[in-house]
């Protein structure tokens, strides 16, 4: 059997999905750091068989289908960095990660006082900073992770790590640094429709609301509405009122692909 069926594209989305639901169930950094090297590892299959399906002059479609589950690992890898950047950074704020230059020997205080450090962790500090990196963009420019992927699949172009790093580091920049409004459109980005954006904000909260609503997150909601003396109906009734306009929207999304 050759190496393109061995890794055939047509296997590549349910790698995409394992690793989508295993950052969505990590509750430690251990597991969110085990994911995103489950997407790590999705990309460079993907990235491989891109490359076996040209060089034996494969179907573009197999091609194409390649370069998507390498964007969408890439998505993957880059929410999981997301994640590991604010949770590193709690713990430092915490006092349960050394922060740069708190591990500095003291005269009379025992080296096994010292705190643990990133690569303690199984982080470098490029990894760190290449995190953060990730999140300061997705703050300063929110979806530029997906949109940076897409303009490269719209353009018929492999989407490389260094591509993404470099709209990324681009992004963050603006962020901490703004310039005058002249200077700081990016050349290469095309604003979404309204409707484009629209979707990106539903999916967007959809994904942020299942990443929070762990079992124990949702006993602590049920059990903080229970301890507040105060009328909560209203609340209530928004919260129902949501998961009635959600069912409505998926019912709609469902008739819409039994039609395609």
């Amino acid at each position: 059997m050759s190496d393109l069926a061995i890794i055939a594209p047509a296997n590549l989305p349910s790698m995409v999905d394992r690793a989508a639901a295993a950052l969505l169930n990590a509750r430690s950094s251990a597991e969110v750091l085990e994911a995103r090297d489950m997407a790590g590892a999705v990309y460079d299959m993907a990235k491989r068989a891109a490359r076996l399906a040209k060089a034996k002059d494969a179907h573009d479609s197999l091609i194409a289908a390649a370069h998507r589950a390498q964007a969408d690992a890439l998505e993957i890898e880059a929410r999981a960095k997301r994640r590991l950047a604010d949770e590193y950074d709690a713990a430092q704020e915490r006092g349960e990660v050394a922060k740069l230059g708190s591990n500095q020997h003291v005269a009379g205080v025992p080296d096994r006082n010292t705190l643990p450090t990133a690569s303690d962790l199984g982080l470098t500090r490029k990894a760190i900073h290449e995190a953060r990196q990730v999140r300061d963009a997705e703050a300063a420019e929110p979806g530029i992770v997906r949109r940076a992927l897409d303009d490269r699949l719209a353009a018929g172009q492999e989407p490389t790590r260094a591509a993404l790093r470099e709209m990324v580091t681009a992004a963050a920049v603006r962020g901490l640094r703004p310039a005058p409004a002249a200077s700081r459109r990016n050349p290469l980005y095309v604003p979404p429709t309204a409707a484009g954006s629209a979707w990106t904000h539903l999916y967007g909260e959809c994904r942020a609301m299942l990443e929070w609503a762990t079992d124990e997150n949702v006993r602590l909601a049920l059990a903080g509405r229970d301890e507040r003396e105060d009328d909560q109906s209203r609340n209530i009734a928004a919260v129902r009122s949501w998961a009635r306009k959600l069912n409505d929207i998926a019912e709609k999304m469902d008739a819409q692909e039994a039609v395609v």
